[in-house]
C-alpha cells in the first residue's frame, strides 16, 4: 500500500498488471460476493453498479429468506458473472479510496445492512482504507530525551511500539518473555486457536491476505506478529528476559523510574517520561488449590504451560474445565488419549460456526491479495457482522429477564440458536445435551465458538462431569459429586487470575500505589486508560475497557494506543511534562460506566460465574459503550479532564 494526501492520508493500492488468469477465475468462484462487488467499483469507477445491485438484492430478499449480510445465491452468481466481464485487463482501481458519502452507500450495499453516518470514519480505519486520522496539530517534534516505555510485547506492546515510533518519539519495550508475541507465545496447547475472525484480528495497518484458515491458528497468529515487528523494525527496541518489577514516579524530574530484572539476574533502573503498560489482564495461570495434588503420581499441567514433553498417546487424562480453552483442548485431543474425562463446574453457551475449523480457500487468498481492495472491504464485512450488531444482545428488558432465561429478544435470539446446536448434535444423547445446557442467559460468560468438542464428547473415550475436584490421589481424582476418576494426566484448563497490574508495584504522585488506588478489586480508570495520581501512565486494556459485546482485543488496542500517542503530542504541543486526569472527570467516567452496565447481563447474570464480575458482583471487564462510541471518545484527549504540569 502506498499512503498519500497527508491532509486526510489514505492507502493507495498499486495496480495489479501481470494477472493470471485461472487465478482470477478461481478467485472469482470464491469470493466474497459483497467485497467483490465493491472492487468492480473501485475497478470500473462505475458507480451505478451500487444502485443496480442494491435493487437486485432488495428485490431478491423480497422473495427469499437470507441469512443476515449474505447475498441470495442469485444475486451472488450475478456479481461473479459481472466480475468476469469487468475483470477482463490489468487490474486498475479508477476509484481509490471514496469520499465519505460514496464510501457509507458502498458499505451499506457490501455488509447488505443500513451503516449509521458515525461509523464511516472508524469504517475507513478498520478496514484498513486509512490509518487512523490525527487529531491534535502536529507542528512540534518530540524532544529528543523524551522516552516511552512499553511493558509488554504482545499485540498492544507492537502497535504502541509501531505507533509511537510513527509519531516520533523513542521508546523502549521491556518483555518479561524471551519471545514476543504475549497471548501467542504462552499458550502452545493442542488446538490452540483464535476465536475471533483472521481477517480483522489483526492490525487495520497491517492486512495479512495470506491466512489459512478463517479463524488463526495461534502458532500462525504468532508467525504474524513476528512478521510485523520485523517489518517495522522492531526487534533492536525490545528487552526481552526483562521483567518490570515496578514503576516510580520522581516528581522533582517528572520522570518514571523504572525497575527491571534482567536475564542475567541483575536488576537495573531505567528512566522514562511516560509509562505504557500492555501486559493484557489474564496472565497468571489459575491453578486451583485441590487437597493431595501434592501426591499424584502421574503429571499435570496448565493450558499456559503446556508440556509438550508429555505424551497423551494412551493415557487417562483428566481436564478441569469448559470454556474456550478447554473445548479447543478437548477436540484436539480426544482421539488421541485412551480416556478422557471432562470435569466441569458449569457449561458454557457453545454456537456453531461454519468456519471457526475452515480452511481459507486458495482462490479466496488469491483474491485478498490481487484484487484491489477486495481485501479491504471483506474486512469491512467482516467486522461489521461480528461487532456492535451484537450490542444488544448483553442488554436486559426486564419486563422479559423476569419470566426468561435469556434476557431480551435479542438474547433469547441467540439463546436459540444454541439450543438448536445443542437439540441438533444431542438428538440421541439427553444425558449430554441436560449437562452442556446452561441456566444462565447467553453473554453472562463468554461465548464458545465450537471447534469440534460437542462430536468429541459423544466419542465412547470421553466421559462428562458435573462439578469440581475435592481431592487428587496417587492415582487419580475424586469429584466433588465424590465419584473417583483414575487418570495418567490432568490438565487444569481453569483459565487465568484476571489481574489489573496487581504484579506491578507503581507508585505515582505523592507516594501513592496503584495496588491501594484499585484495592478490594474495583480498579477505575479514566476511558479504562488513565489514572489520577498517576502522571503519563497509560494502562491498556484496563478496568471496563474489553469489547465483550463483539469486535476484538485487537480494536480496542489500536484506538488505546491511538490516544495515547494523541496525549503524548498534546504534551508536546503545549510544552507540559505531564499530565493525568482530574478525580471528578474519573468519577463521573465510571458512574456513567456502572449505570450503563447495570443493564447489562454482565452485571446481572444470574447463575453465570466466571470473571467477568468481581468479588463484590461488580462487572469490571466489559466496556459498556458502542465500539464505534468508544472509538470516537479516544479520538484525542479532552484538556478540561486533565491536571497538565509543566
Amino acid at each position: 500500500m502506498t499512503l498519500i494526501s497527508p491532509d486526510q492520508p489514505t492507502y493507495v493500492l498499486a495496480p495489479v498488471t501481470d494477472i493470471d488468469r485461472q487465478a482470477l477465475d478461481a478467485a472469482i468462484d470464491v469470493a466474497e460476493p459483497g467485497a467483490l462487488l465493491m472492487a468492480l467499483v473501485h475497478h470500473s469507477g462505475d458507480t451505478a453498479l451500487l444502485d443496480e445491485f442494491r435493487a437486485r438484492l432488495e428485490q431478491e430478499r423480497s422473495r427469499t429468506q437470507a441469512i443476515m449480510g449474505e447475498y441470495p445465491a442469485t444475486v451472488a452468481a450475478e456479481v461473479r458473472e459481472r466480475a468476469r466481464h469487468l475483470l477482463a485487463g490489468p487490474l486498475i482501481p479508477r476509484i481509490a479510496v471514496p469520499d465519505d458519502a460514496l464510501f457509507r452507500r458502498m458499505a451499506e450495499l457490501c455488509v447488505a445492512d443500513t451503516v449509521g453516518e458515525e461509523y464511516v470514519p472508524h469504517l475507513r480505519e478498520q478496514g484498513g482504507f486509512e490509518p487512523a486520522r490525527r487529531v491534535v496539530p502536529a507542528t512540534r517534534k518530540p524532544p529528543a530525551g523524551f522516552t516511552v516505555a512499553i511493558i509488554g510485547c504482545g499485540m498492544i506492546g507492537l502497535n504502541a511500539a509501531i505507533e509511537l515510533g510513527r509519531a516520533g518519539f523513542r521508546y523502549q519495550v521491556f518483555e518479561e518473555r524471551d519471545d514476543l508475541g504475549g497471548t501467542w507465545s504462552r499458550n502452545t496447547y493442542p488446538g490452540a486457536a483464535v476465536d475471533t475472525p483472521s481477517h480483522f484480528y489483526s492490525y487495520s495497518f497491517e492486512l495479512n491476505p495470506g491466512w489459512s484458515k478463517y479463524y488463526p491458528t495461534g502458532p500462525e497468529y504468532l508467525q504474524y506478529l513476528h512478521h510485523v515487528a520485523g517489518k517495522y523494525g522492531l526487534h533492536p527496541h525490545i528487552t526481552f528476559s526483562a521483567k518490570v518489577l515496578g514503576c516510580r514516579w520522581q516528581e522533582d524530574d517528572q520522570i518514571w523510574e523504572i525497575t527491571v530484572r534482567h536475564k542475567d539476574g541483575s536488576v537495573r533502573t531505567h528512566h522514562a517520561n511516560a509509562v505504557v503498560t500492555a501486559t493484557g489482564v489474564l496472565n497468571a495461570a489459575a491453578i486451583p488449590d485441590i487437597d493431595g495434588i501434592d501426591t499424584f503420581d502421574g503429571e499435570t499441567m496448565h493450558t499456559a504451560e503446556w508440556r509438550h514433553d508429555v505424551d497423551l498417546s494412551g493415557k487417562r487424562v483428566v481436564v478441569l474445565g469448559t470454556g474456550c480453552t478447554s473445548v479447543q483442548v478437548v477436540a484436539a485431543i480426544a482421539e488421541q488419549v485412551k480416556s478422557l474425562d471432562v470435569v466441569m463446574r458449569q457449561p458454557h453457551w457453545v454456537i456453531p460456526e461454519r468456519k471457526v475449523a475452515a480452511d481459507v480457500p486458495e482462490g479466496m487468498r488469491w483474491a485478498l491479495e490481487h484484487i484491489p481492495y477486495f481485501h479491504q472491504w471483506f474486512r469491512v464485512k467482516t467486522y461489521w457482522w461480528a461487532a456492535d450488531k451484537g450490542y444488544s444482545i448483553p442488554r436486559i428488558d426486564e419486563e422479559w429477564y423476569a419470566t426468561h432465561v435469556s434476557s431480551s429478544p435479542a438474547n433469547d435470539m441467540v439463546m436459540r440458536v444454541c439450543l438448536d446446536y445443542l437439540d441438533r448434535s444431542f438428538a440421541d444423547r439427553p444425558d449430554l445435551k441436560e449437562m452442556l445446557t446452561p441456566d444462565f442467559p447467553p453473554f453472562a460468560k463468554r461465548i464458545v465458538k465450537d471447534p469440534g468438542f460437542f462430536e468429541a464428547v459423544k466419542r465412547d473415550n470421553v466421559s462428562l462431569h458435573r462439578g469440581s475436584l475435592r481431592r487428587i490421589r496417587p492415582d487419580g481424582v475424586v469429584t466433588t459429586e465424590g465419584e473417583f476418576i483414575p487418570a495418567d494426566v490432568i490438565i487444569w484448563a481453569t483459565g487465568f487470575r484476571l489481574e489489573y497490574l496487581g504484579f506491578l508495584d507503581v507508585v505515582g504522585r505523592g507516594g501513592i500505589r496503584l495496588a491501594e488506588e484499585w484495592a478490594e478489586e474495583n480498579p477505575r480508570a479514566y476511558l479504562g486508560i488513565t489514572v489520577p495520581g498517576f502522571p503519563n501512565f497509560f494502562v491498556t486494556a484496563g478496568p471496563n475497557a474489553a469489547p465483550n459485546h463483539g469486535g476484538g482485543h485487537n480494536v480496542t488496542s489500536e484506538e488505546h494506543v491511538h490516544y495515547v500517542v494523541e496525549s503524548l503530542q498534546y504534551l508536546v504541543e503545549h510544552g507540559h511534562t505531564a499530565m493525568e486526569p482530574t478525580r471528578e472527570a474519573t468519577e463521573d467516567y465510571n458512574r456513567r460506566v456502572d449505570e450503563e452496565l447495570d443493564k447489562t447481563v454482565w452485571k446481572h447474570g444470574g447463575t453465570a460465574n466466571g470473571y467477568y464480575r468481581n468479588k463484590a458482583g461488580r462487572a469490571w471487564v466489559a466496556c459498556p459503550w458502542r465500539l464505534v462510541d468508544y472509538w470516537a471518545m479516544l479520538r484525542a484527549p479532552e484538556p478540561r479532564d486533565y491536571v497538565f504540569t509543566g
